[in-house]
């Protein structure tokens, strides 16, 4: 065998390996960003119900509450912060993904073969487009309802009493109903990840 075509396979077998190794890469992401998106979901949903249950006591002591209330937004930021780092690396290992994939289609001598790969290609990447654009529309949910969490907390931060839990109420009022705009933000966000990881899987169905 002459030595350009041995330096052909080779070529060919490190692209598909590289590919390969891409695939398993950007599915793990996915799925990191996935469980992610998901907790930090939880932990909206735990932060606003700490301030639910301030605005509503009636009697006794309100700083417990409103403690409860300040640990639930920092966690709720420090996960927000994760997810969005998290999502960062799936993108970058996306890019990287879809360079390699291109490059070992663009290897492929067949035409006909290389026709029907790229078409296999495109589709994957459309559906990887709507996972980045659900999360990009998720994130822009995402702030301004963290904006009025930690607002609520510094307005009551100096005035923890029945008065300034008063004064916050219509700020918690339209938390809740922005929530919904959040929650269906990322619920289609983890909608579109669980078909992009179906379409990563090597599973046969």
């Amino acid at each position: 065998m002459k030595a350009h075509t041995l330096l052909a396979i080779g070529i060919v077998s490190l692209l598909a390996i590289t590919a390969q190794a891409s695939q398993e890469q950007l599915a793990q992401s996915i799925r990191d960003a996935h469980s992610e998106a998901t907790r930090t979901d939880a932990q909206l949903k735990a932060t606003l119900d700490a301030i639910n249950a301030l605005t509503r006591q009636t009697e006794g002591d309100l700083r417990p509450a409103y403690n409860a209330y300040c640990k639930q937004v920092s966690q709720t930021q420090a996960a927000a912060e994760w997810t969005k780092t998290r999502v960062l690396w799936m993108a970058g290992d996306g890019r990287k993904y879809f360079q390699d994939w291109q490059s070992t289609v663009n290897s492929i001598g067949n035409g006909s073969l290389r026709k029907k790969a790229q078409k296999r290609l495109d589709a994957v990447q459309v559906s990887y487009d709507k996972v980045e654009a659900s999360l990009k529309l998720a994130g822009e949910k995402f702030k301004p309802f963290l904006s009025d969490l930690a607002d609520i907390q510094k307005a009551l931060a100096s005035d923890v009493t029945p008065g300034g839990v008063k004064a916050i109420k219509s700020t918690v009022s339209s938390a809740n109903w922005n929530r919904q705009f959040v929650d269906k933000a990322v619920k289609s966000a983890l909608k579109e990840m669980d078909k992009m990881e179906s379409a990563l899987s090597s599973e046969a169905k």
